[in-house]
């Protein structure tokens, strides 16, 4: 066992786990690729004229960010409406992260709540938990900001709102995320976090940002939360 993560598990009352990551691969079915290439055909239609870079980009949230730093909150909005609507339409082909749902089942079952803090929208998030049957395990959902990118993560907004809900000190919550703006947005909100290296190379830049723990599948959290229960 990971001894430095049964360890943190022991020193919180609370657990955050971002959605596209810790919980599923919420564009397992529908290429983020192709959402982000969508995305830019709507900038198109916007009459925007997009720069080849952008055109190329693969990340449909990296869109909407950009978007919304050129300033012009129609189009962002428009951006926005967009990617929500392919973010529900994502969910339905969304792959289960492997012990994700373990571990939100054995957090509730050893008295731990369990919230969803994600760069996606709450309602692409809502209806997978739903649809998995996980909505009665997992409050809050804190999504994205509605057409606010410089909202997401790495700004500690989200995350504080889902501790605020929550009734815990930061201090004693512990978010779960698989990606840089995930680390860096727990440091800002004062909340532990362990980062989910789910590719191997992510394991040092976790570490080298200050993850309090890095784990390379979920199930070691599985693990160490189902001893909870049994011990």
């Amino acid at each position: 066992m990971n001894a430095d993560l049964g360890r943190l598990l022991g020193e919180v009352d609370a657990l955050l786990l971002d959605f596209d990551g810790p919980v599923c691969s919420i564009f397992a079915g529908y290429p983020a690729p192709q959402v982000a290439a969508e995305l830019v055909d709507v900038l198109r239609r916007q009459g925007v004229d997009v720069p080849p870079e952008l055109a190329r980009e693969p990340d449909p949230l990296e869109v909407l960010r950009r978007t919304g730093a050129n300033g012009d909150q129609d189009v962002t909005r428009a951006i926005e409406d967009a990617l929500c609507a392919a973010e529900r339409r994502a969910v339905e082909t969304a792959e289960p992260t492997p012990y994700g749902r373990e571990v939100i089942v054995a957090a509730r079952q050893s008295g731990i709540p369990v919230a969803v803090v994600s760069n996606n929208s709450a309602g692409a998030v809502s209806a997978y938990l739903a649809v998995h049957r996980l909505t009665a395990y997992v409050s809050p959902v804190v999504g994205r900001a509605f057409a606010n990118p410089d909202g997401m993560k790495p700004n500690p907004a989200p995350i504080l709102q889902a501790v605020r809900a929550i009734g815990k000190p930061p201090s004693r919550c512990v978010l779960v995320g698989d990606s840089l703006s995930d680390i860096h947005g727990a440091r800002a909100a004062g909340v532990r976090v362990i980062g989910y290296a789910n590719r191997p190379v992510k394991a040092s830049a976790f570490s080298a940002a200050k993850a309090d723990v890095v784990i390379a599948s979920m199930k070691e959290m599985a693990r160490v939360l189902v001893e909870r229960i049994d011990g």
